[in-house]
């Protein structure tokens, strides 16, 4: 956040580069942060981990050193630098801890101490089991559920989520955190400048002895003004917690997304996104972590926006007025709102009760839940229109009305939801964070499908099984000293030790003249000692 800001940028260029030089700024923090992830993958682990361990220790020895340097600022105060570089260090500590740990496992396994780790499997342990649950018989009752694995989440031992998930739900949580520290600073920072403004409007009011012209004016500016401030801190906590509820459902909805598709279901799906282009998907896997942080971030700012309106509505329109001691018109207001409303309602109720009792022909059968779609007292029904028409091109007004203010809510509540489109159906493709989620959600199941997976798994170990049965025959043959076994020897030794193991069939084989008579006898002999 802060590379990007422009005050950090070196040089003056034309406003149309700027998306260049946000460019190379993500490119110099990835250059940075690259060794952490090249020392973890690398084949060469004990390298890896000493490289790794000293590059984060670096970064840790700076960080802490320009803490202890600079524990304080001029925004938050006292521990500014704390405040924010926390969970930095945290994160190198947790790096400290891998490298070690690394280090120790791959120099017990140099040194001959234990086995050395084997490679990745290409069909893992959670995807074997996926595939052995659906060939195993569904059990006829299913088993009871808690409340928290019915109204919550319920664990899968056979799911496992992708590292790209995981961290970037970390990632979120982060930048979440320092996004909130960021805008507390700068609410700081405007409370303090609207004391000073506070203040001289109370220094007008006292010279002028509370006689002037303005003075109502400036004491309902100095009520909103606090107001605004007690709402503002308020609603931070309830936003917060929206978008974090938010990210663990994220990961909930791309389980059950991914195991839709895994089971071939599109249709939670708009019909555009049923056969996506294979570019935009793979584009799309590379956006989809960058978007959903910054749709997070926006998210939290709209919502905190929006939650702070609401609460000035409140405040104003139930709060303060008990404060001024006007509960009893506020109530009556309020009631005859509720009433206005109440009588709409009710007339929109009453005309679907009227056209279920006169305007439709009976039941069919006695168990319809409702009557058919056929009219009934059809000239009744015209006369019923026309009188209606009038009323309901003044309700439609309000209706339309509402159908907006509904749309804005939505809207705003759900725009951190990168996994639900907002908008209306035949418009999806114009939510572009909605399409890098259904890309992204194309290309793991396309590669991580366990039906797939294990499928080829089986193809390639039969492929290797057979070169290596080829090796092995090409080597016996290749081999001009040592004995050699024919398969007809083998044969009849494996045929001798069944037949001493198992006496009773010796009786029952064939005899192919006298020398098989006393091959018998030796047999019986052999198997009764």
């Amino acid at each position: 956040m802060f590379l990007f800001s422009e005050g950090y940028q070196p040089l003056q260029i034309p406003q149309w580069a700027q998306a260049f030089v946000l460019l190379m700024g993500g490119i110099e923090v990835g250059l940075s942060y690259f060794p952490f992830f090249a020392c973890l993958s690398s084949e060469f682990r004990l390298v890896g981990a000493i490289l790794g361990f000293s590059y984060s220790l670096i970064w840790f020895s700076v960080t802490v050193l320009y803490i202890a340097q600079c524990p304080h600022g001029q925004l938050v105060g006292r521990y500014e630098t704390i405040i924010f570089y926390w969970p930095s260090l945290l994160c190198l500590a947790f790096l400290l801890g891998r490298f070690l740990h690394m280090f120790i496992k791959s120099l017990r396994a140099h040194r001959g101490w234990e086995l050395q780790a084997e490679e990745k499997p290409f069909l893992e342990v959670h995807q074997a089991e996926h595939v052995k649950q659906l060939l195993r018989k569904s059990p006829l009752q299913e088993r009871k559920k808690s409340w928290f694995q019915t109204r919550i989440y319920e664990w899968d031992p056979c799911f496992q989520f992708p590292s790209r998930m995981i961290g970037t739900t970390v990632l979120a949580f982060i930048c979440l955190y320092l996004f909130i520290a960021i805008e507390f600073c700068i609410f700081v920072y405007v409370r303090d400048e609207l004391d000073v403004f506070e203040g001289e409007l109370e220094n007008y009011v006292t010279s002028m002895n509370d006689t002037g012209t303005l003075t109502p004016v400036i004491l309902q500016v100095q009520e909103l003004i606090s107001v605004t401030k007690g709402v503002w801190v308020a609603t931070i906590l309830p936003a917060a917690l929206t978008c974090v509820n938010y990210m663990f459902h994220i990961l909930s909805c791309y389980r059950k997304h991914i195991k839709r598709l895994w089971s071939g279901n599109k249709n939670f799906l708009p019909l555009t996104f049923h056969n996506p282009s294979s570019s935009e998907s793979v584009v799309a896997i590379a956006r989809y972590s960058g978007w959903q942080i910054a749709y997070i971030l926006w998210g939290y700012l709209i919502m905190h926006v929006v939650h702070s309106l609401c609460g000035m509505m409140v405040m104003y329109g139930l709060v303060l007025p008990i404060m001024h001691n006007k509960g009893l018109e506020m109530l009556q207001g309020l009631g005859i709102g509720t009433l206005t409303i109440a009588v709409v309602v009710g007339l929109m109720i009453l005309q679907v009760w009227i056209a279920a009792s006169f305007f439709l022909q009976p039941k069919m059968g006695t168990a319809d839940k409702q009557k058919p779609l056929a009219l009934n007292n059809r000239k009744a029904f015209h006369n019923f229109n026309y009188f209606l028409f009038f009323y309901n091109v003044l309700l439609g007004l309000g209706a339309c009305l509402s159908r907006l203010l509904i749309t804005c809510i939505l809207g705003t509540w759900l725009i951190a939801r990168i996994d639900r489109t907002i908008m209306q159906n035949g418009y999806e493709k114009a939510d572009m964070g909605f399409r890098a989620w259904i890309g992204m959600l194309y290309v793991d199941h396309y590669h991580t499908n366990p039906v797939l997976v294990s499928f080829c798994h089986i193809l390639m170990t039969g492929h290797k099984e057979r070169k290596l049965q080829q090796a092995i025959k090409y080597w016996c043959l290749n081999q001009s000293a040592g004995p050699r076994v024919s398969a007809r020897s083998r044969t009849r030794w494996l045929l001798l030790q069944t037949l001493i193991n198992n006496p009773s069939l010796v009786m029952l084989r064939k005899p192919k003249g006298h020398g098989s008579q006393e091959s018998t006898q030796i047999l019986l002999t052999c198997s009764g000692s």
